[in-house]
């Protein structure tokens, strides 16, 4: 007679167990990133992105965060159910999660992660990432010349903020438009079909931290809706950048402010050049904080005015426990062999600078 419970307790066991060459399997691709490139982010991975975006896209909420809310409350509730033989067999509670981090990691790589270690896209645009000061500060120098002005141009006064006129909606469209026609110069950026939707817990995001995520379980881009429309439309770009298969934050910041540099409309285009110039000055004030005064004072007081009413917004949010998850996300980040952790996201400036002298050459 077979002893079922006896056999699924050895399941268990060897599927725990197979977290280990799993993770070795991960670092040895780290290592290869060609066939990463070749046969996962060029050869499976779009065909996977797009099932889950035509599956989940049509639908008008965002099916990641019901999944996550379903896999905590389970968690839970097999805590409190088992509460008592837990305590009896902590040996069954450690194998019972290393099963359950088991086919998670096994699910996220397969589904989205193994893009962590493909092939830098600076290496795909044949743009040399890396950046002098000197270069920073001219681009920057340029740069808010351009964005004042846009600003200028948008309000016809130079004291007023720029107030974009769109719905979250509006900007979903100008945002995938702006793929299409950035599709054109770049083939990397055809996204279709699209999954692109504002997260049901935008309020817990913005205590957090955050302008957005990509479920890597269900591929659905998540926006953070309470965002100001300043921003929104490079969020919006920056996590449509990610289900195209790009992990890395800097790639897909660079990504965002591409998209919406190229789009047709002038205000993505302010939000774009305002983006970028926030970057570029914060590069600068780690190098020298008395140029950055100098350069910021030479801003428009509207340009002005959207970097503080972005200020003001996140300022509502902050909170003692901002700062662990940005800790739990920078050791994620780490984990992913991504070294600069969450600073890798300032690693964009050298991105833009290059694109942008390439293409002034």
């Amino acid at each position: 007679m077979v002893n079922f419970r006896a056999v699924k307790s050895k399941i268990k066991n060897y599927i725990a167990l197979s977290l280990i060459p799993q993770v070795l399997l991960v670092r040895y691709l780290h290592s290869s990133p060609e066939m990463v490139e070749n046969y996962y982010s060029r050869g499976i991975y779009p065909y996977i992105s797009s099932f889950l975006r035509s599956l989940y896209g049509w639908i008008p909420f965002s099916i990641g965060d019901l999944l996550y809310t379903a896999i905590g409350s389970l968690a839970i509730g097999y805590l409190w159910i088992n509460r008592s033989e837990i305590r009896y067999n902590l040996t069954g509670l450690l194998r019972d999660t290393f099963m359950v981090l088991s086919v998670a990691y096994f699910t996220f790589h397969l589904l989205w992660g193994l893009n962590y270690h493909r092939v830098p896209l600076a290496e795909r645009l044949e743009l040399n990432d890396v950046a002098s000061t000197e270069e920073v500060e001219f681009f920057t120098r340029e740069l808010i010349k351009r964005t004042n002005r846009q600003q200028l141009s948008l309000t016809g006064d130079s004291l007023l903020k720029v107030h974009i006129p769109y719905s979250k909606k509006e900007i979903t469209k100008l945002t995938l438009q702006g793929y299409k026609d950035l599709a054109e110069q770049m083939d990397f950026a055809y996204y279709s079909p699209a999954s692109i939707k504002t997260s049901l817990y935008s309020r817990m995001l913005s205590y957090m931290g955050y302008g957005g995520y990509l479920n890597p379980f269900t591929n659905e881009g998540q926006v953070n809706r309470l965002l100001p429309a300043f921003r929104a439309p490079v969020v919006y770009g920056h996590e449509i950048g990610h289900q195209l298969g790009y992990s890395a934050e800097n790639e897909t910041n660079f990504i965002g402010y591409l998209v919406t540099l190229n789009n047709r409309d002038p205000y993505l285009q302010y939000a774009a050049n305002a983006y970028a110039l926030s970057y570029c000055l914060a590069e600068l004030k780690r190098k020298d904080s008395l140029i950055t005064k100098t350069l910021y004072a030479r801003l428009n007081p509207g340009v002005r005015k959207n970097y503080e009413e972005l200020d003001k917004f996140w300022r509502s949010f902050e909170n003692p426990a901002e700062p662990v998850f940005k800790s739990v996300f920078n050791s994620y980040l780490h984990a992913n062999q991504q070294k600069d952790g969450i600073l890798s996201y300032n690693r964009v400036v050298s991105l833009i600078v290059a694109y942008d002298l390439k293409n002034r050459n």
